[in-house]
């Protein structure tokens, strides 16, 4: 009979010995089946160097778009994913289209499972399109030829849809995140929503204490080491430098967590280990250039936000002529993208959520409390929740008026209040959030600011007088030949590739591992020895923590002190006039300019409209007291717009009305109020009906507030008025000032 039927007692007599002889019979095996999963991780990779497009995505797709084949050629491809069997396509609904970082790793991750981002948009019955890349980048391609191609995409995939009720809603993951809003702030008239998926924006951002990865280049003396990394590879930055920087931030995971977990869970964890390494252990190209301007102008450079960003063309990029939903998807558990480098080009942008009114642009974020980095892409729990409440309610947020939002996503149960609006197992809310909540996650203080402010200075210099004396020395010595065994002599290759079938050590082990698995012996699971080697797992990790926090806290230390320095900024030119000076964009007078023609033409239109007009103008006074949208509310207004035909509007012309009601609200709220009886009809039964839906909507997510009860009854005595004579409309610059200022 095998011991794991009955486990015995462990004591100090034959059965002690016993169990040391099953601990290190079931340790030797675990070695072997070890080894042999290297093996197999290893020839996985040379197998995929030798494919021209590999990826791990589990769907099927058909390729629409080669990228090398445009006018400014780029390694970028657009995939048609084909729906699995049992999901039905809906073509009026609109498409999604995720785009994959290119950040070290190969394509995929947004599809790498069943549960993900390109799942969760299938099951709701989307068109849904992937963006990936070759492993080697076409020569000569830049930033700007990406942005030039990924609008393109864009624009076959609308072609492809003119039936759809909406246009793309674009996902983009990482470092295809800023990439996006880049060609959306220059194609603004392309894109749907935009849901950037832990994608960096504001590269300085973080707290003290918590987020070290940000002091990185201040550490290296700047950016000078990426050129001499692009030089040596003869033109080529290679990924694996990028993927070996992520691995640094937790050294215990990377030499000891992960491969020891693997090796004590040999039996169940195989598949999922090789399946993962496919994308992690296979790092890709990037063009010197690219990577180049990247740190240069982001990383360390930090010019996105500040608007100090052009195209090769002199195209200032402003985020701010983004005119689509913007939805920021961040995570507390997230130390490579934390919330604040999410979402602090909010208040690089913004003085005011006024401002952010004014200029008609909608932001959502949803902070996750503990997933990490690789998590809030990949974790089937983060897709069933977060993914999929945000593919199936795009169409709401497409709806909102603009101003910030934070989505909130909780359970429900048979007791919820109008559980049958709700679908599925959790409920979508959007709350209004202000500036002064995004402070409140934390930041940095103009000292701070002065130190990156530093760094960025130092690494201008730094590059200049390495490009001026050092790097035509090394372009001179650097080929072809010497760049591609430099790759291959990468520590992230190089332990891969080592374990391969190619090394003439590890041919005999899948033998023995096959022999191993077929007379496999685990020890029981409370086995002493089997405690103790978990014991000292622990031990060991506890050690790596602590050096990895001591680490951190002199790399933080050093920084503060070094790039603090009254002399060090003084050198590079950052006086105290500006050592401490806000990044905030300027909110320029051509703005301002343009907030009070909209205020003139939206007044000049105050008076026109019809019962969907009014409609919706009630509906937005009443729940702007709240603040607070959920998906019952929408869901029953859905229903209204597009199954019963009340109001006689799709979604996608409502969209428009929602926005200009909530605009002539919030500049002339009297005399939207005053004017609105005039939009109804005159049959008082059709008023009636009109008033009805307003009151379902508006009471759907629960009883509003005494403020929000006051509301809808002002409502009410105006749907019961008659229309009242022609209220004159007044030349814009005779409103009150206060009105243009918001």
């Amino acid at each position: 009979m095998d011991r794991t039927d009955n486990p015995p007692t462990w004591g100090f007599d034959g059965t002690l010995l016993a169990a040391a002889q099953d601990y290190w019979r079931d340790a030797f095996e675990r070695s072997v089946l070890f080894l042999d999963v290297l093996r197999q991780r290893g020839d996985n990779a040379l197998e995929r160097s030798k494919q021209t497009a590999p990826h791990v995505l589990t769907f099927a797709g058909e390729l629409l778009l080669d990228g090398r084949t445009l006018e400014r050629p780029v390694n970028y491809g657009l995939v048609r994913i084909l729906p699995p069997e049992g999901v039905t396509i809906d073509p009026r609904n609109r498409p999604f289209i995720v785009f994959d970082p290119r950040a070290g790793h190969g394509p995929g991750i947004g599809g790498m499972k069943h549960d993900s981002e390109i799942g969760v948009a299938l099951r709701a019955g989307h068109p849904c399109y992937f963006v990936g890349f070759l492993p080697e980048p076409v020569k000569g391609q830049t930033i700007a030829d990406i942005c030039t191609a990924e609008a393109g995409i864009v624009r076959h995939v609308s072609a492809l849809h003119p039936e759809a009720d909406g246009k793309p809603v674009l996902i983009g993951n990482c470092q295809a995140g800023w990439q996006t809003m880049l060609m959306a702030a220059l194609n603004p008239d392309l894109p749907g929503p935009i849901m950037l998926v832990g994608s960096p924006l504001s590269y300085w951002a973080g707290v003290r204490g918590k987020n070290p990865m940000r002091y990185l280049g201040g550490l290296l003396g700047g950016t000078w080491l990426t050129a001499l990394a692009g030089d040596l590879g003869n033109g080529i930055f290679d990924g694996a430098n990028l993927v070996a920087n992520f691995e640094a931030m937790h050294p215990g995971n990377t030499f000891w967590k992960k491969p020891y977990d693997l090796y004590s869970k040999i039996d169940t964890e195989t598949e999922r280990f090789l399946e993962f390494e496919k994308w992690w252990g296979s790092p890709i190209l990037l063009n010197a250039g690219e990577i180049q301007s990247i740190v240069d102008e982001l990383f360390v450079g930090n010019k996105l936000s500040s608007g100090q960003l052009q195209t090769p063309d002199g195209v200032r990029v402003d985020l701010r002529e983004i005119k689509s939903p913007i939805i920021v998807f961040c995570s507390w558990g997230d130390d490579i993208t934390p919330p604040q480098q999410a979402l602090g080009w909010i208040l690089d942008l913004y003085a005011h959520e006024r401002e952010i009114v004014a200029t008609g642009q909608t932001i959502v974020y949803c902070l996750h409390q503990s997933i990490g980095h690789l998590g809030i892409f990949v974790s089937g729990k983060v897709a069933s929740k977060e993914h999929g409440e945000f593919a199936k309610f795009m169409d709401l947020i497409d709806l909102l008026p603009p101003g910030l939002y934070e989505a909130v996503v909780s359970g429900v149960d048979q007791a919820s209040e109008h559980r049958d609006l709700v679908e599925g197992e959790y409920l979508f809310q959007l709350e209004k959030r202000t500036l002064a909540d995004l402070r409140a996650l934390g930041g940095n203080g103009p000292d701070d600011e002065a130190r990156f402010a530093t760094v960025a200075r130092v690494s201008e210099i730094n590059l200049a007088l390495y490009r001026r004396f050092l790097s035509p020395l090394v372009k001179l010595g650097a080929t072809e030949s010497s760049a591609e065994a430099l790759r291959h002599a990468h520590p992230n290759r190089a332990t891969v590739e080592g374990f391969s079938s190619e090394n003439p050590l590890m041919r005999p082990v899948a033998e023995y591992a096959d022999r191993v698995r077929a007379d496999r012996h685990p020890a029981v699971p409370d086995n002493p020895f089997t405690s103790l080697e978990r014991a000292a797992s622990r031990h060991i990790m506890q050690t790596w923590d602590a050096w990895t926090q001591m680490r951190d806290a002199w790399v933080e230390s050093t920084f503060l002190s070094v790039y603090g320095s009254p002399l060090l900024q003084a050198m590079v030119g950052l006086g105290e006039e500006n050592a401490g000076k806000g990044r905030r964009l300027a909110w320029e007078l051509s703005r301002e300019a343009s907030a009070r023609r909209l205020a003139a033409e939206l007044l000049s239109r105050i008076e026109n409209g019809g019962p969907v007009e009014a409609t919706a103008r009630a509906i937005i006074y009443v729940l702007m007291d709240g603040g607070r949208i959920d998906e019952r509310g929408f869901t029953l207004l859905r229903q209204e717009v597009t199954e019963r035909g009340m109001l006689g509007i799709g979604l996608a012309g409502f969209k428009d009305i929602v926005r200009d009601q909530f605009l002539m609200l919030e500049l002339f709220p009297d005399r939207a109020l005053e004017t609105l009886p005039r939009l109804l009809p005159v049959e008082r039964s059709k008023r009636d009906e009109l008033l009805d839906i307003v009151r379902r909507v508006v009471e759907v997510g629960g009883a509003p507030s005494e403020a929000g009860l006051q509301r809808l009854s002002r409502i009410e005595s105006l749907f019961q008025a008659r229309a009242a004579k022609p209220v004159p409309v007044l030349p814009a610059d005779t409103t009150r000032e206060e009105d243009h200022a918001a």
